[in-house]
């Protein structure tokens, strides 16, 4: 893990403990190694946060700790996440709030179904390998988070502009709108059905709606108009006339007909309307007429047609006789050819298996002398088996043996491979070093603060201890002076307990000036011995720098020596 810059560099407030210099000023910083993929992976975290629209990333007075984490934040806040988290995130936090922060988050993103795991101490320690990623999906998640919410969010903002503002175009329609209004009434009112006429009184109630239609039409002279606009959807124009012309004389005949025809069947429809069910009996009977006619002339063709079957099923009869005839002769042959094959397979099939039986005659007889000429070598064989078996089984135990070794031996490895694990890098240790430093100087604050506290509440103490004794002997005086000036014995013996308390009070003031005297030599003691410490810290660094600079020398004049 690279060390970068630290994260927990805030005092607590209040504490005189700063950073640490030289004899020259300059501050003491621990050492540190730069990693240049971490440095990259900051600059592509920080690029990514910008361009996700958190600008808090390009201040260069904030950390980057501040600046990751915060981005964090931001982006789950963006989200719109409902999470029973509270992530307030402040800037230059102390040790504590970084880390309770950095928990928070770690714990919210496996809610928020995050495919990357991360840890708190690499957000500590700004392991931007691993946070970069994290980093990445929820840049994704917000935009994507934003684009649905936009289209919401601007209608929720065009409504709230439009309670209490309005654009010109608004207030010109809302202007025109009146008078728009108007014209239309007005235009309806003009243009509005008039009645005409009035049916009779007398006349008979119509029961149909269709009826009560058509009465309604004619008393607001709308029936004329419509009828008027049927006529001229009827007529024949010049062109479709021209059109006719040019036809055929045949087709123009049968178009006339089809022309009668049609004409005649609106015509008995018009009348069928006028004058009621009586025609429209006639008519359907007419069709059923027609219909009982067409279909006796079916029937006489298909009448007609059977005279004519028997001839054609008398060839139909010798045509299946020749065809039957062909088929058992082209049979025959088919038959006579597959029984010569069968025969044939059969011969073939005992052929072979009689070569089989030689065969395996003969191989038998093989083996048998073969068996019959080894039979000298058996003993000698058995031996030589024998040996090959026990160096077998030898080998074989002793592979079971080293592979036991190898196993203990991997064992062994794995176990110190652990151990070195768990010795920290350089670079860790160096970041252990800082993050020490950080919390003792965090530490000696508290501690001293500790002190001080200590001190002003004893000190506050033994003040409240010798007031209250002063209430006390001013109050003794107070009760007791009018009984002692009563009398010149009693007035003897009051300056006497006077006289004694002012002497215990100064015995009490001298004894406090003697141990202020003592505090204060041992603070001038201490002092010294800090001035000291300061010239020997003084005196160790100018040696460490002196140290510094004659080596580098020798390594020059080494380089050039070698060289030349």
């Amino acid at each position: 893990m690279a060390a970068a810059t630290s994260v927990f560099h805030r005092v607590r407030t209040g504490s005189n403990i700063g950073a640490q210099y030289d004899q020259d000023g300059n501050l003491i910083q621990v050492e540190t190694r730069e990693d240049e993929e971490q440095s990259v992976k900051l600059a592509e975290t920080l690029e990514l946060l910008l361009a996700a629209g958190y600008f808090r990333a390009r201040i260069k007075g904030l950390s980057p700790f501040d600046k990751v984490v915060g981005g964090m934040t931001w982006c789950i806040t963006t989200c719109n996440f409902d999470i029973d988290v509270d992530l307030l995130f402040q800037e230059n936090s102390t040790i504590g709030q970084k880390i309770a922060l950095t928990e928070k988050i770690v714990s919210v993103l496996p809610k928020m179904k995050c495919p990357h795991r991360l840890e708190p101490h690499q957000i500590q320690g700004l392991d931007f390998i691993h946070i970069f990623p994290v980093i990445q999906w929820l840049v994704k998640r917000a935009i994507e988070t934003r684009e649905e919410m936009g289209d919401y969010v601007r209608a929720y903002s065009i409504s709230q502009f439009q309670k209490t503002h309005s654009l010109p175009e608004d207030e010109e329609f809302l202007q025109r709108k009146d008078e728009a209004a108007r014209t239309v009434l007005d235009v309806l009112e003009v243009y509005k059905p008039q009645r005409k006429y009035r049916r009779q009184r007398d006349a008979g109630q119509l029961l149909d709606e269709e009826s009560r239609v058509h009465s309604t039409l004619l008393e607001y002279a709308l029936m004329t108009s419509m009828a008027a606009m049927a006529n001229e959807e009827g007529k024949l124009t010049v062109s479709a006339v021209g059109q006719i012309v040019g036809l055929q004389s045949e087709e123009i005949k049968q178009i006339v007909s089809e022309y009668a025809e049609k004409q005649s069947e609106l015509s008995s429809e018009e009348r069928s309307e006028r004058y009621g069910p009586l025609q429209q009996h006639r008519r359907a009977v007419v069709s059923l007429n027609k219909q009982i006619q067409q279909k006796t002339k079916q029937l006489q063709e298909v009448s007609c047609d059977s005279m004519s079957t028997p001839i054609f099923s008398k060839h139909l009869i010798t045509t299946r006789a020749t065809v039957k005839s062909t088929h058992k002769f082209v049979g025959g042959i088919k038959l006579r050819a597959l029984v010569t094959t069968n025969e044939n397979l059969k011969q073939q099939e005992q052929e072979f298996r009689t070569h089989c039986r030689e065969e395996m005659a003969r191989l038998q007889q093989n083996i048998e002398d073969l068996k019959t000429a080894s039979g000298q070598d058996t003993v000698e064989e058995k031996e030589r088996n024998q040996l090959i078996d026990k160096q077998y089984n030898t080998d074989r135990e002793k592979l079971q043996k080293i592979r036991l070794l190898m196993a203990r031996r991997n064992r062994e490895i794995a176990i110190l491979q652990r151990k070195i694990d768990e010795v920290p890098s350089r670079a860790e240790l160096t970041q252990y070093q800082k993050r020490f430093i950080e919390l003792y100087s965090q530490v000696s604050a508290t501690h001293k603060e500790t002190k001080q506290f200590f001190t002003l509440y004893n000190t506050l103490h033994d003040k409240k201890v010798y007031l209250e004794k002063e209430v006390n002997l001013l109050n003794s005086i107070h009760d007791n002076f009018h009984q002692a000036m009563s009398s010149s014995a009693a007035k003897e013996q009051f300056l006497r307990q006077m006289e004694q308390i002012v002497e215990g009070i100064k015995q009490s003031r001298i004894k406090m000036e003697k141990k202020k005297q003592e505090n204060k030599m041992r603070r001038d003691q201490l002092n010294d011995e800090y001035l000291e410490l300061l010239d020997k810290q003084r005196l160790y660094f100018k040696t460490v720098k002196d140290f510094k600079e004659v080596r580098k020398q020798f390594s020059m004049s080494w380089c050039f020596s070698s060289s030349g």
